[in-house]
């Protein structure tokens, strides 16, 4: 990695500015043109050097659903197709004290747009649904991205 790579990767590590244009900010940060930010940034997912550029989306709620389990694995992959849902799955129940069987961790810009991807689940299982319960983050604990150090 040459010294501009690794400067932009260190002007991006913590995040992309919250801007409308954030190349062209860390462009300007770094004294270059946007267009060679987004050129070196291509050939370093190119050639590996970085996996990938995505967002992070600062609300997630992990939800858990009591469904029927004759309708667990259909409605399961029906919810996990959601482009809302980073991960969903089967798990079996711990009776009596654990009822739920399905988990499906839930993306949204605010808490208000999770409820809503909630509620658009619910009219999704419809009828299997027996119960649910939701656990909102307050904080992300491990994820983090690419750090140089």
């Amino acid at each position: 990695m040459n010294a501009l790579d690794e400067a932009i990767v260190r002007a991006t590590q913590a995040g992309l500015p919250l801007v409308a244009e954030p190349y062209k900010a860390i462009a300007s940060s770094l004294g270059i043109e946007h267009s060679e930010v987004l050129s070196r940034l291509e050939a370093m997912l190119a050639d590996g050097r970085i996996r990938r550029i995505g967002a992070v989306p600062n609300h997630y709620a992990m939800s858990v659903w009591d469904v029927a389990d004759d309708a667990v694995d259909e409605l399961g992959a029906r919810v996990g197709a959601l482009e809302f849902v980073t991960h969903c799955y089967r798990r079996p129940r711990r009776l009596p004290e654990w009822r739920f069987n399905l988990f499906a961790m839930v993306h949204g810009r605010s808490r208000a747009d999770a409820e809503a991807h909630l509620a658009e689940i619910r009219a999704l299982l419809g009828p299997a649904l027996r119960a649910s319960d939701v656990l909102y983050s307050t904080r992300i604990l491990k994820k983090t991205g690419l750090r140089l150090t």
